[in-house]
């Protein structure tokens, strides 16, 4: 795929019991686990983030355990989207971008701002919420990244108000979650959540095969075919970021494996 973008795939997180002796060989040190989940995959959405402050040091010893070329996406803290009103977290924001994101340097991917299930579409808030994003840390340029999971969000004036603002929209494969697909930024981020536990791969190959066949679409500018929620914008390359996170999430290593050879 030439001039296509860089197409990643990885899980969320890598601290997880079940993946011991499953995923991670057995006797594997702790401390070593992300360096081993590095050396599988492209990129890991960090999900400790989300629960609280981390540090600058922790932002940089993440940093010195990937090789170049790997990218951390990094779920924002969840105090500045659990706000009655999206519009006054600027402090919350502020506080999470000044924690250190910036000590991952060229491996900080999309950072994530995770709304909540009951969060219904508000034009004004949301608005004023995307307004409080920066757009550089230290010298850094930030990506950002909105999932919203209620159905209120399914609209193309949400959409055109992310695209207005260069902010990317999860595309979410689950079976509750909005499927929204519209290309708002110049990369797309996908989390693929319908892989089961009974199957080796998360997916099986039919889905396997579905998903590679989108996600090298979308890297080459060509339109994958999904349903879209407003008319198609012209088609450019971009970097595609997709992680298989399923509910027992057991398998979804192999899962991102096995897409990950599909793009190749």
């Amino acid at each position: 795929m030439s001039n296509a973008g860089t197409v990643r795939t990885g899980i969320g997180g890598w601290t997880f019991e079940p993946w011991r002796g499953t995923f991670f060989p057995e006797g594997l040190p702790h401390a070593k686990e992300l360096d081993y989940v590095a050396s599988k995959l492209g990129t890991i959405e960090i999900n400790g983030t989300y629960y609280r402050t981390q540090t600058p040091a922790t932002f940089a010893k993440w940093r010195k355990s990937v090789p170049d070329g790997f990218v951390f996406s990094v779920k924002a803290v969840r105090y500045a989207t659990m706000k009655k009103k999206l519009s006054e977290a600027g402090e919350s924001v502020e506080k999470f971008i000044a924690s250190g994101v910036a000590e991952l340097g060229d491996a900080l991917g999309p950072i994530v701002w995770q709304m909540l299930p009951t969060r219904k579409f508000d034009a004004e808030d949301m608005g004023g919420f995307l307004s409080l994003l920066p757009g550089k840390v230290d010298g850094l340029t930030l990506r950002h990244v909105l999932e919203v999971r209620h159905e209120t969000f399914a609209c193309a004036e949400f959409v055109a108000l992310a695209r207005k603002h260069g902010v990317a929209i999860v595309v979410a494969d689950h079976a509750e979650h909005p499927l929204i697909a519209d290309p708002t930024a110049d990369f797309v981020y996908a989390r693929l959540m319908r892989g089961q536990d009974d199957i080796p791969t998360g997916y099986d190959d039919a889905g396997l095969d579905h998903w590679a066949g989108v996600l090298k679409d979308w890297a080459a500018g060509r339109d994958p075919g999904l349903p879209l929620l407003t008319d198609a914008v012209p088609a450019k390359p971009r970097d595609v970021f997709a992680y298989i996170i399923h509910e027992g999430k057991v398998r979804a290593p192999a899962g991102a494996m096995a897409l990950a050879e599909r793009v190749k």
